[in-house]
């Protein structure tokens, strides 16, 4: 469900989108290619995030119920804040059914940044997995920012949101984060 919301909030924001602006960073930095690791990087991510969660599948029903609340969240803020790319962003060629759930107009706030965090704070208990997925939120965050793919705003705001998203998250699916705490 919250992957076809995705769909629509997407072209929506794609068709709506307006002008670049200005920003700190990246109106002062070159862009980098950095296409393949944007691309590639959240793929490796999940597929070996998923390979992690299939070994304890009580954990599965609170993770992808966060991760549901979060796109439908991050839907939202797409069909809110649809500001035009950077001028210098890089020009990805999503890959087959990809371009179904990305257009380049949902920008705020960044999803390469804010998933990684989301599932450290999900298995924060874990410290070895918590760490691991706060450097690919920092990691995913400098790739954006480099290959000028989203606003600092985009990647910073993306840490307060997903922290809210979470917490919520814990509020709505507590018979979920039950089942999860006792497969610990």
């Amino acid at each position: 469900m919250a992957f076809v919301v995705n769909y629509f909030a997407n072209q929506y924001a794609t068709v709506k989108i307006s002008n670049p602006v200005t920003d700190i960073i990246l109106s002062n930095t070159k862009a980098i290619d950095v296409d393949g690791f944007f691309i590639y990087g959240p793929l490796v991510f999940w597929i070996i995030f998923v390979i992690f969660l299939v070994t304890k599948p009580k954990w599965i029903p609170f993770t992808i119920s966060s991760v549901a609340l979060f796109v439908i969240v991050r839907d939202a803020f797409i069909c809110m804040t649809h500001l035009g790319p950077f001028p210098t962003a890089g020009n990805v060629d999503w890959l087959g059914p990809m371009r179904f759930f990305f257009s380049g107009g949902d920008l705020f706030f960044s999803g390469h940044t804010g998933i990684p965090y989301l599932m450290a704070l999900v298995f924060w208990d874990n410290k070895i997995v918590r760490y691991i997925c706060i450097g690919v939120a920092v990691i995913f965050g400098v790739v954006v920012l480099l290959g000028h793919f989203h606003y600092t705003i985009d990647v910073f705001a993306a840490f307060f949101i997903t922290y809210s998203i979470y917490v919520i998250a814990t509020k709505f699916f507590k018979k979920y984060l039950a089942m999860f705490n006792e497969a610990d």
